[in-house]
């Protein structure tokens, strides 16, 4: 009966000894949460801006392939006419 009492006030003391915490103290977040947001604001400005920037010049090669392509196409479609014409005069 000893050991069952011994046994059971052991275990009961390590099951409260585990569930104690200590906790950290809390950390004011709205201070550092509103510090960095002006260098985000500025770093998304940026890359906005740069990635407009590069849309232009994706616009303006995709303008330039176009107009290569369509010269080639009539470059295309007038050599097939010219190769047709003496077939066609037989």
């Amino acid at each position: 009966m000893k050991k069952t009492l011994l046994i059971a006030s052991l275990l009961a003391l390590t099951l409260a000894a585990c569930g104690k915490k200590d906790e950290a103290p809390a950390v004011d977040t709205a201070a550092s949460v509103t510090a960095p947001a002006p260098a985000a604001a500025d770093a998304a400005a940026s890359t906005a801006a740069s990635a407009a920037d590069a849309a232009a010049s994706s616009a303006a090669a995709a303008s330039t392939a176009a107009s290569d392509a369509a010269a080639a196409a009539t470059t295309a479609t007038s050599a097939a006419a010219d190769a047709a014409a003496p077939a066609a005069s037989k």
